[in-house]
């Protein structure tokens, strides 16, 4: 199992080594209260051909199944037999399976030819899948459609059948009787490849313990069932992926191979496949991101509210808040609703699944935890006055890299892996990655965009400690008790800014495009030549717009005055942190500015309409 396990102190202990078994326990747990898992060893496929057996058993037809190109229909799909094989002479499905296997299709190389060695090898999988059938067949002779397929299997029927050029041999192919009815979801169907699935794979012999359930019974060597290919994204080939796997010496304790490591029964071993892959093609219960999939569920129903992290609405996030504030304290939350939380992330190392991160927590320990998510990071919008709460796949996409041209973020211009730890830290209140950081404050020197999330990245890289619910972080907007020299140097190169803008409007490059970068790393002679060079700008603003002047005008003495009282004067450098703070800074002044404006704007209006309507002024609200 090729694993990088995140558990946080916060988070409850588990013993050494009882990741394995733990996950699938709690998998088992919820494959038992799952309300439509499929039977044992299926998995739904899409069918592309139907081959339909008369009912005496004489003549087969093969019908398409395939949608038109362009349609907009769902493909023809139905829970169907299914367990992981491989190697060069893998072996056949009960019914369900690819046309090489049920029709005896060749596999075509890439030049379109068919080979001699292709020809045998198709052949020898439909000699093998005809004897499946009729193994499962001749223990059920008193089923008419059972009857007619032996029937017409045992008398070379599968050479017969009129195979269409377009068939593939990689196309899924069902069989059903003479009444259209699937074969494949017949009750004995099912039982006779669970029974055949545990033959192949309970071939350790082992009986001891299983981990899982704590029963003694005959230990699996391999799991059955493999999680689907597509269900983890990839940015490489898709492919079914094996969960527990250990096929060389090298990877396994003491050169353990398979499930030595971790005894798990049949029954365990499939159930819990099975919920993990009805939990991945759930929407409900899947976060998938660029290279990754989480999948949550919990102990006992409760509202949902994960969703929250990638759509906040004004609702979700009150009520999260509220949790919060009502009980700051996780381990008392916890106490007030035990009901547990799972959440497993994973990715895709060639075909087996790498467990990025696995959560064994509490419904009210998760609550506390995504409130003071959004409480840290939450970003004051001065135009309407109100905190803007952002998804969480928004702030790992500011993370990468500002299309001017585009106007939004480029595609897969994040850190690998980003999203990922902005999850986990969401999820657990643990702190920001380290990488964050620095490589956000070289994005932000290189674009100049400074935006809401990432403002909301800087107040959470910004808190001390969010493990502690003493801590507080940075405040949410501008904080005029902050004396951090960055902070104050940010303030005033917004300022600077908005003088030159209101005294030239229509300038194309402003302040903040030619010297932010600079400014944010090396604040000292940047601000002292711009103070210098904003006497100019005042001087316009105070003929044309004199209110507009003695509010600048008084705005920037304030931060100057602020810039003397730190020792030593204006930093000469400023180190990482610092520079986290300066952009802080700059943003909640520019937020502010803005909050200005439109409370001047609307009382502007508001005066307007009084003048217009003299009457509606003196009316009663």
């Amino acid at each position: 199992m090729t694993a990088t396990l995140h558990c946080p102190a916060s988070e409850r202990a588990r013993p050494p080594g009882g990741n394995d078994h733990m996950l699938l326990h709690r998998l088992t747990e919820y494959a038992d209260r799952a309300e439509k898992l499929p039977p044992p060893y299926y998995r739904p496929k899409k069918i592309q051909w139907a081959l339909r057996v008369d009912a005496d058993g004489t003549t087969a037809a093969l019908y398409d199944q395939r949608l038109p190109k362009g349609s907009k229909e769902k493909p023809l799909q139905t829970p169907a037999p299914y367990a992981y094989r491989s190697g060069k002479t893998p072996p056949p499905s009960l019914l369900v399976d690819t046309a090489q296997f049920v029709l005896g299709v060749p596999k075509a190389a890439a030049d379109g030819r068919v080979s001699d060695a292709a020809i045998q090898e198709a052949h020898r999988r439909r000699d093998e899948y005809a004897a499946l059938l009729l193994s499962w067949a001749e223990h059920h002779p008193d089923d008419p459609g059972v009857s007619a397929l032996a029937t017409f299997v045992s008398s070379g029927g599968l050479d017969r059948v009129k195979i269409p050029q377009e068939v593939n041999s990689t196309d899924t192919v069902a069989v059903m009787d003479a009444d259209a009815g699937w074969l494949h979801l017949r009750p004995s169907a099912q039982e006779a490849w669970a029974t055949q699935v545990r033959a192949r794979k309970a071939g350790s012999g082992i009986v001891d313990v299983c981990l899982v359930c704590e029963d003694e019974g005959q230990l699996l060597t391999t799991i059955p069932e493999s999680i689907k290919s597509g269900a983890i994204p990839t940015s490489g080939v898709g492919r079914d992926a094996q969960l527990v796997s250990i096929n060389a010496s090298a990877h396994g304790r003491g050169g353990a191979l398979q499930l030595v490591n971790t005894p798990v029964c049949e029954t365990c071993g499939s159930r819990s496949m099975a919920a993990l892959n009805l939990l991945l093609a759930d929407d409900r219960h899947r976060r998938r991101a660029a290279e990754s999939v989480t999948v949550w569920w919990t102990r006992e129903p409760t509202d949902p509210f994960f969703d929250a992290l990638d759509h906040p609405t004004e609702e979700t996030v009150a009520r999260l808040v509220d949790s919060l504030h009502a009980c700051p304290d996780p381990i008392i939350a916890e106490r007030l609703d035990p009901n547990g939380y799972y959440a497993l992330t994973l990715a895709l190392n060639n075909a087996r699944a790498a467990v990025l991160d696995w959560l064994d927590t509490t419904v009210g320990r998760l609550r506390n935890h995504l409130g003071a998510w959004f409480e840290d990071h939450k970003v004051f919008d001065g135009w309407t006055g109100s905190y803007r709460y952002l998804p969480l796949w928004h702030l790992a996409l500011a993370s990468g890299r500002w299309d001017d041209k585009a106007g939004k973020y480029a595609p897969r211009s994040a850190p690998r892996g980003l999203e990922d730890e902005l999850l986990h830290a969401a999820l657990t209140r643990g702190p920001m990655p380290a990488r964050l950081l620095p490589h956000l404050l070289q994005r932000i020197r290189a674009d100049h965009r400074v935006d809401a999330p990432r403002t909301a990245l800087m107040r959470l890289t910004l808190h001390s400690n969010r493990t502690d619910k003493e801590q507080t972080g940075p405040m949410p907007r501008l904080d005029d008790t902050n004396q951090e020299p960055g902070y104050l140097c940010g303030r005033t190169f917004a300022v600077l800014e908005a003088i030159q803008r209101a005294a030239l409007p229509e300038i194309n490059a402003t302040i903040g495009d030619k010297f932010f970068g600079t400014a944010m790393t090396a604040p000292a002679a940047v601000l002292t030549n711009l103070r210098n060079g904003a006497n100019g700008h005042l001087k316009r603003l105070r003929r044309d717009k004199k209110g507009t002047y003695y509010a600048l005008d008084a705005r920037l003495a304030d931060a100057f005055a602020a810039l003397a009282h730190i020792e030593g004067g204006i930093p000469v450098l400023l180190n990482t942190r610092q520079q986290a703070w300066f952009v802080l800074g700059y943003e909640q002044q520019r937020a502010e500015d803005n909050a200005a404006r439109a409370a001047h704007k609307a009382a502007q209006e508001r005066k307007l309409a009084e003048a217009e309507n003299p009457q509606s002024a003196g009316a009663p609200a």
